[in-house]
């Protein structure tokens, strides 16, 4: 399941995504209308400016906006920095690898190749999903 912080992380960029890409916005209008609790969020917002998804304005006028078109933020993405491996075994995650404990041999594990599958499906979804389909779901 997908973390609150990655759930919100993904509402607060979909609304920054429908807004004028010139025009930074505030954090307490994204809390607002994203019903996102607003200290949660700087933190969020915080984690997405350092990973140069978002850029941020200070001063009259300022606030938070895309550094990125909705459409080259991917899913994937969104979900590692906030959610960690998407795999559903350590063994199995691209990223975040490690050996199960109780596997003697991941070469005949029959868990290990099934879930590599999963891995692969799953990240054929996720990798070419972006903000932008979310955005054009809503519309």
């Amino acid at each position: 399941m997908l973390s609150k912080k990655t759930k919100y992380a993904l509402h607060a960029l979909t609304y920054l995504a429908k807004k004028n890409a010139n025009e930074p916005t505030l954090i307490l209008e994204i809390a607002e209308n994203s019903r996102i609790p607003r200290k949660f969020l700087e933190s969020i917002l915080l984690d997405l400016k350092k990973q140069g998804i978002l850029n941020s304005k200070m001063g009259k006028g300022g606030g938070y906006f895309l550094r990125q078109t909705p459409s080259e933020i991917q899913i994937s993405t969104i979900i590692r920095l906030f959610n960690g491996p998407i795999a559903l075994l350590p063994c199995v995650s691209l990223n975040y690898y490690q050996r199960c404990d109780e596997c003697t041999d991941e070469k005949t594990c029959g868990l290990n190749k099934v879930f590599i599958d999963v891995r692969n499906e799953t990240l054929r979804i996720l990798e070419n999903k972006s903000i932008q389909d979310i955005v054009n779901q809503e519309l």
